[in-house]
């Protein structure tokens, strides 16, 4: 019939990791899906682009462990369905701070290969590196990910199932009406099903309209979350840098990836922040902090380094990475769009599925992410139901 919406189980609203995971799992499950995306393929606008993100299950709480474990397994499952290589695994090491023992139990409860090494044991392994405190050495569980070959992957696969994907195609606006929910983009309007929300730093500018009816599940939360209905997270860009290996220094393919927690009394330079590095191979060794960038609104960013912190960065790789020249490097821009409690938002209001404030931590779970996606934007009763409802539900904010 002339001028009749066309009508898919569900849209996806976002193509990075998080949106194109989402779209790879539905139309996993048969579900007509049509994923639309800002902007063109390979974009650098957002916090899914590059070459390198960790991989780790170095965490203790089982939320958390229970995705990561799943991820792995899922991440190889792309790999085998798309022919690109996105995982590999190197070993990784996590140093400074506190001894981590509730890192440890957790391992030792799921057998999760590890093991405690001095400073000077682990500076004798990887001698690129300086360590303070114990070091804990997670061997066979950690490593990196290809950020691009990683969504190209998640949308190659996900066609290949039936999906749609539209890049260039920005959405304007999500509106409940009975029936389904109304999507408008430029090209026109879909009514769907469901909506998977999954549009990073842009998620405030989609959700009011999102949130304008009735809640399934989660009660009062988005009455919780203001009369704007806003999610409080903040957008940061964030500056990691590439640097340059110093000569006599470790092959790229030798490094761990690291983590590094800051000390009140620890030698060296104060940092401000969790310091992160990983090899990108072909271009160096990436290092930043966690969370330190300046705050930014996502389509009025600079992409240009912040000497003072760029600066702090410099002096920490001095100290703390003697393999690598301080003064060779390439700064990187991404963003990072975070909650307070640095958790994420993983839920269900109404028909509309919400996949945000990943943190700057949240790429190593993006398959087992997806899958829970599609579980909320089914009705799967096996869902991110119990210990990890709480954790990632919106209605937390409420409390």
């Amino acid at each position: 019939m002339a001028g009749q919406i066309e009508r898919v189980d569900v849209v996806v609203v976002g193509g990075g990791v998080m949106g194109s995971a989402a779209a790879w799992a539905l139309a996993g499950l048969g579900r007509d899906v049509v994923l639309f995306e800002q902007f063109g393929p390979g974009h650098l606008n957002g916090a899914s682009h590059g070459a390198s993100r960790i991989y780790r299950t170095a965490y203790a709480q089982p939320e958390y462990l229970d995705l990561a474990q799943e991820a792995l397994g899922l991440w190889r499952a792309l790999e085998r369905e798309s022919g690109a290589d996105v995982l590999t695994l190197t070993g990784g090491v996590s140093h400074g701070g506190r001894r981590r023992d509730d890192i440890g139990a957790a391992f030792e409860a799921r057998a999760v290969p590890h093991a405690w090494l001095s400073p000077d044991e682990a500076a004798e392994r990887w001698p690129g590196l300086r360590f303070e405190g114990v070091v804990l050495h997670e061997p066979s569980t950690a490593g990196r990910l290809h950020a691009d070959r990683a969504v190209t992957a998640f949308q190659q696969v996900a066609r290949a199932r039936g999906a749609v994907v539209r890049h260039e195609t920005p959405v304007r606006a999500i509106n409940p009406v009975p029936g389904g929910v109304r999507v408008s983009t430029d090209g026109g309007e879909l009514l769907a099903d469901r909506v998977v929300l999954a549009a990073g730093a842009w998620v405030n500018r989609l959700l009011a309209g999102a949130l304008a009816v009735g809640v399934a599940r989660v009660g009062e939360a988005p009455r919780a979350l203001g009369a704007g209905r806003a999610l409080p997270v903040v957008v940061t860009q964030e500056q990691p840098a590439h640097f340059q290996l110093r000569a006599g220094a470790p092959a790229e393919a030798d490094w761990p990836t690291f983590t590094h927690a800051p000390t009140a009394d620890g030698s060296g330079p104060r940092r401000p922040a969790d310091a992160y590095g990983m090899a990108t191979p072909g271009e160096g060794i990436k290092v930043g902090f966690h969370g330190v960038g300046v705050v930014t609104d996502p389509d009025r960013r600079t992409f240009e380094a912040e000497p003072g912190r760029l600066a702090a960065l410099q002096e920490y790789v001095a100290h703390w990475v003697p393999g690598v020249d301080p003064d060779d490097l390439e700064p990187i821009s991404c963003t990072y769009t975070t909650t307070p409690d640095e958790d994420f938002v993983l839920d269900r209001a109404g028909r509309i599925v919400l996949a945000a404030g990943f943190s700057g931590h949240g790429f190593k779970f993006a398959p087992a992410i997806g899958r829970v996606l599609a579980d909320l934007a089914t009705d799967d009763p096996d869902g991110p139901v119990g210990a990890a409802a709480g954790r990632f539900a919106l209605s937390r904010f409420a409390r």
